[in-house]
Formats: structure tokens, sequence, C-alpha cells
């Protein structure tokens, strides 16, 4: 049985950034626990690949998650640098098609600034200073955000985890936590390969995952989550360029977690459409309905004997579901959806889909979306959950936060012993 200081549940790219920053700045133990073959391999490679500028965030809401993004924003752009990883800055269109939506806008004009960006980096546009930019895109204004770059984060993740194994820190693979116990003011969890770790502290980033691991630790025992599958279409290369900045419109349903389509430029010089919002059983089901169907079943009576059921009796929702549905089993009624804004893109242009991700809202007792990420301390340990959208971008300056919360509860030391490191901690407030 090994013991270690800290255990990170979840190689994702937060966890493996939580583990870079404590292995860099202190000599203690480290592991990272993670139930795939390596780090990285669900929401930090399934997801567009933007570093986002978090002009769109409300700073009163979302404050921390849009700090984080800011800084992490040329946080990761020295990391590509020093790592030779593909960074490329594209820009973004965030289109309204009409007065409302334009008032939108007009709000981000002042969040932007609110949440650390330079006010030259965004500019309003009218419907006719867009077309000059895209000719292909109609709208009735934008904001052109220049900053907005696209990357791999899988890559991003990887060798975030060499970096880390260079600190110290134990990656455990094919290692799933099944049950935790707390023996002598200690966690034991044990994993699914009958091992067993002693940890003096656990820190849990487990992504779709992280409320089944706090329920371990009898944590929001009457909360739940519903998984939601982020479908994606690959434009044929000849009409790749079509737009040749990320085209994103405002969208059109605050309270819920369901984004309206974009049109995604990537690292690889691929374009794409998507995403939409397919509610599946488990935070794996990239493909089909059901999956297995044990999960299915298991996840289909946690709906209905929880909380979470208050959903179904919400019509706006309910409407909502039916119409991601259909855009999921139907190409055209996606593509009528991209068309609002980019008129002249057609089901024919697409025949590959693209990668899926999953986004794993929590779900209130009362049965409402949990808008921003959660943090809760539970024995020996600290979680982080809902930890979604700008979550890629914003890893590196929120896990340092993270850090600097441990310090001020004393699970930290506040002096620490810095080792060579990619970022500086003294940067990050």
């Amino acid at each position: 049985m090994e013991k270690y200081d800290f255990a990170i549940i979840g190689g994702g790219l937060l966890g493996t950034s939580i583990s870079y920053w404590i292995s860099s700045l202190y000599d203690v133990k480290i592991v990272v626990i993670e139930k795939e073959s390596d780090v990285g391999m669900h929401t930090s490679s399934r997801n567009t690949g933007v570093v986002h500028s978090p002009f769109y965030l409300n700073p009163d809401k979302k404050g921390k998650i849009a700090r984080a993004a800011f800084l992490s924003h040329e946080m990761w752009k020295i990391f590509a640098q020093k790592k030779n990883l593909p960074y490329k800055t594209v820009g973004t269109l965030e289109v309204a098609l009409d007065e409302a939506q334009h008032k939108v806008l007009e709000k981000y004009l002042v969040w932007g600034p609110k949440n650390g960006m330079n006010e030259n980096d965004m500019e309003l546009l009218d419907g006719t200073d867009v077309k000059k930019r895209e000719p292909n895109v109609e709208s009735y204004s934008a904001i052109f955000c220049k900053t907005d770059s696209v990357v791999d984060y899988g890559a991003f993740t990887r060798k975030l985890k060499e970096e880390s194994q260079k600190n110290g820190t134990k990656f455990l693979v094919n290692s799933k936590v099944e049950t935790v116990e707390n023996i002598n003011n200690e966690t034991v969890l044990t994993l699914s390969n009958t091992k067993q770790t002693h940890s003096r502290y656990v820190i849990n980033c487990a992504g779709g995952y992280s409320l089944d691991i706090a329920k371990k630790f009898g944590l929001l025992t009457d909360y739940g989550s519903l998984h939601f599958r982020g479908e994606y279409w690959i434009a044929e290369k000849e009409y790749a360029n079509l737009a040749r900045t990320n085209i994103y419109s405002v969208p059109n349903y605050q309270d819920f977690p369901f984004l309206d389509p974009h049109w995604i430029l990537r690292v690889d010089g691929k374009s794409e459409i998507g995403p939409n919002a397919v509610p599946v059983p488990s935070p794996e089901t990239y493909s089909g309905y059901v999956g297995d169907i044990e999960v299915f079943i298991s996840k289909l009576s946690e709906v209905l004997t929880t909380n979470t059921r208050k959903l179904l009796f919400n019509p706006d929702f309910m409407s909502l579901v039916s119409k991601e549905w259909l855009s999921s089993v139907s190409k055209s009624v996606m593509i009528e959806r991209v068309q609002r804004f980019l008129p002249k893109v057609k089901p024919e242009f697409f025949s590959e889909r693209g990668t899926a991700g999953i986004r794993t809202p929590i779900i209130t007792p009362d049965g409402k979306f949990v808008s921003d990420a959660m943090e809760l301390e539970g024995p020996n340990s600290y979680h982080i959950l809902n930890y979604n959208s700008p979550g890629a971008t914003g890893a590196p300056a929120y896990s340092a936060y993270l850090i600097q919360t441990l310090q001020e509860k004393g699970i930290l030391d506040k002096r620490t012993k810095p080792k060579d490191s990619i970022w500086n901690f003294e940067n990050i407030k």
C-alpha cells in the first residue's frame, strides 16, 4: 500500500495542472489517479480547442473562471512556445441576429474589460462591417474578439503530465476509485485494480464523475447531474474557408447548458459546425443514445427518483431537449441552425462527424442547473465540480487559485520552494 501527501482524482487538464503546480512548488508525494490508460482522454481532448477570451462571461456571476481564462490565455501561449505545440490566433466573431441580441453584445463590451481584457482587443461591428471581414456571414451586428486562438488541449494535457512527472508526480492510470474510507485521519482509496492508496489529502476533479466521487465522501447526496453530448460536423476541405474566423452566435437560452451552434476553426486546419446538446446516460456515451444498458437504466432511475425529475416538468427544458434530439438525428436540422448566420452552408458540405464531447452540469435539489463551478471541502478533501467551458482555457490559472486556497486553509505551506517552472505562480492574482 502506497502513501501520498496528495491524491488527485482525475487526469484531465485541471487535475494534471493541479499536479504540476503542487509538484513545482513543494517537495511532497503526489499521485494522480486516472481510470483511463492516459491523461486527457475525455473532455480535455473532446472540445473545440478554443482559447477563449472572457468577454462573454458575467463578472458578477462568473468572475473567478473569467479571470482564470484571461490570465491563462497568455500562459497557454507561453506553454505552446516553450514546448513547441501548435497555437494559432484566429479571432472570433460573436454575432447578433437582431436588436435584442445586439443588446447582449453591448453588455459584453462592458464585461470584457471588467474581466481583465484590453478594450482594444474587442471591436463592435455593424452588419456591413461584418460583411467586409467575413463576406459569407449574415448578422445584425457582431463583436470581433482579436485574441481568441485555437490549440490541441489533449496534447497540452499530455505534455503537462510529462512536466509534472519530472517533478516527481506519479500517475496511476487504468485505476478507477471504487470506495473511500477515512482511517486514522488519512483517506484510503480502493481502486478498480484492487490496489489501495493512502493519502493525507484528496483533490477531486474527476470531470463528469466528480459528483459521484463527492458522494463517496458523503457530500452533495441530494444533488444530481445530467450528461449532454455535443456533436460536430467537419466541413469538406473545399468548404473549410467559408469563414476565416470562429463564428459564435449569442445564446438564446441562458438558463440551460445548451450552446447555440458555432463555426469552429481547428488548429489542424479543419473547420467544423456544432454543437448541439443531446441527453445521454453517461459521460462517455460518444455515439448512440443508450450505451451500456445497465448504465442507461441506472441513470434513468436516478433521473426519475431524484429532484432532477423536476426538469421533466419544465416545458421550456423539454422543448429544447426535443430540438436537440432532432439536430442529432438530422444533419439538415443542425445545418439550418448554422444557416441563420452562414446562409451558404449546405448539408452536402459535411460528410464526416467531428469529435463529440460531453458536459455534465450539476442539478440542485430544487431541480435547477448550477451555473458556475462548485468548490467544497470534505473529509481530508477538496472537490471541484461543474467545471465546464471555458474550463480548458482557464485551467492553468484556476488550478493556481486552488493552490492559493489550500495555502489559506493551511493544507499547504505558504513558504514554497519553487523549482524551475513554465509559469510564475506569483503573477496569478
